[in-house]
């Protein structure tokens, strides 16, 4: 039986339950995401922020059914390499991994710029590249602790983002009820209203909506870190996406019927008075927070919002680093390295290591914006992959095709494929420029790597209950 790392012996440890691995997507996608892409995500749309969240919803869950039982057969670290490589191909494995590498890399980059912005703003006496350390230095530190410890964080932060949530949420309703009456919470405006409804606006909006989920996938990169992979990864990813889909329509809605769509112009422009005109859109949640529950809802909102990007930087931290340890485990990647584990906490060391300076340095050249754009190009393309897998799987390499099995194991992740293809390609120019340019360098490694696509690369078969 192959190693499990460089280091003979060390093996990741699975200690993880079934509520650490849901927490730990939530985290990973954010509890607040749909406060920071509220207002643009409102505007796309055209007043139906909530409906493309539960579009989007729709489209992720057929994708995260594929997910978990692609995790089910092979409950394995690497995630997206893992099942396109056993379920696909070992090269479109490779081009899966890396362009999800992408993606995860992102994740703590942007979050090291938006803390560290954030803190500079608190506390301008000290520089924004100071802090630029402090966070991406933070990040690792958390990770090379150990996965358990990880947890521990990730608990303690969705606790506290709850709390201030349901503060806005009850916030929300009693300024509803006192301006516009019992009426105006149960209203069917923030999903439809025929004035300004279109498919065009709401392939769009939906499209920006999918970011609300985005990271979800992160969690089946523990699936050697698990107990009882085969049964609980399936479980967490459905999970996760519910509960992010069910919690984030709720904000979206009730801030959508406290500043009806009638009335976003007039709302907008006092947000662009207080904040500036290229932050009006950007702070439409925050303003939405002084509107139905004072300032001191609004700070608190914007200090949750630092605390969301510190947890999500911590748990892309750990989902990036297992890709890696995945590819240098099957020496796709060079293995005394990536596929190396610490003696001490079982956990990745030298990826979160190199994680955190890359997330360093990429903070100092990038801007929050460019990584915004950068973020769907490889997720959506390694659920496309993903789903494609699935089909494979469990369809075309099933001895029977019956009609049962084709609603079953067929008609899921085809619906998945289609709808992730559609918000792929309804991504800007720029996400295929930078994201293409990536992919590139990926191909061309592995041209290099296996001699012009002579040798064979093999994904290893490790599953352990």
């Amino acid at each position: 039986m192959p190693q499990n790392s460089a280091n003979s012996g060390v093996k990741l440890r699975r200690v993880l339950t079934l509520s650490d691995l849901v927490i730990y997507g939530i985290i990973l996608i954010q509890p607040v995401a749909p406060m920071a892409l509220f207002g643009f995500a409102n505007r796309n749309s055209a007043g139906h922020a909530v409906t493309a969240i539960l579009l989007a919803m729709t489209a992720i869950i057929f994708t995260a059914i594929s997910y978990g039982r692609m995790a089910n057969r092979y409950p394995a670290a690497g995630s997206a390499y893992t099942y396109v490589g056993r379920g696909l191909n070992p090269y479109l494995g490779f081009v899966a991994g890396f362009t999800m590498f992408l993606d995860y890399l992102i994740v703590p980059t942007i979050c090291t710029i938006y803390t560290s912005i954030a803190a500079h703003h608190m506390i301008p006496a000290i520089p924004t590249r100071i802090w630029f350390v402090f966070f991406a230095g933070g990040f690792t530190w958390l990770n090379l602790r150990g996965i358990k410890a990880t947890s521990r964080v990730n608990w303690f932060l969705m606790i506290v983002m709850s709390v201030v949530v349901f503060w806005f949420m009850a916030a929300a309703i009693r300024y509803i009820a006192s301006t516009k009456g019992t009426g105006g919470i149960f209203t069917i405006e923030p999903f439809y209203h025929k004035s300004s409804f279109s498919w065009p606006v709401m392939a769009r909006g939906t499209a920006l909506a999918a970011l609300t989920y985005i990271g979800f996938d992160g969690l089946t990169t523990l699936s050697e870190e698990v107990e009882n992979p085969r049964r609980n990864i399936l479980l967490a990813t459905v999970l996760t996406c519910l509960i992010t889909g069910i919690w984030s329509g709720a904000q979206v809605y009730l801030a959508q019927a406290s500043v009806p769509w009638h009335q976003w112009p007039a709302f907008l422009q006092d947000m662009a008075a207080k904040f500036g005109a290229e932050n009006a859109i950007e702070k439409a949640m925050i303003g939405v927070a002084n509107l139905v529950g004072g300032g001191i809802l609004e700070v608190t909102i914007a200090f949750i919002l630092l605390v969301a990007h510190i947890g999500s930087g911590v748990t892309g931290m750990t989902g990036s680093s297992r890709i890696l340890y995945g590819m240098g485990r099957d020496r796709i990647l060079p293995r005394k390295f990536f596929g190396h584990l610490s003696s001490t906490s079982a956990v990745p060391s030298y990826n979160i290591i190199l994680i955190g300076l890359m997330s360093l340095a990429g903070a100092n050249v990038l801007t929050y914006d460019k990584c915004a754009h950068l973020i769907n190009f490889g997720a959506f393309l390694a659920f496309i992959l993903v789903n494609a897998a699935s089909i494979r799987e469990y369809f075309f390499k099933a001895e029977k095709k019956t009609v049962k099995s084709f609603l079953k194991n067929f008609l899921p992740p085809a619906v998945g494929v289609i709808a992730c293809s559609a918000i792929w390609l309804s991504l800007p120019r720029l996400t295929f420029t930078i994201g293409g340019m990536w992919l590139a360098v990926g191909i061309i490694y592995l041209a290099i790597r296996t001699k012009g696509f002579r040798e064979k690369l093999e994904v290893q078969d490790i599953f352990q209950s």
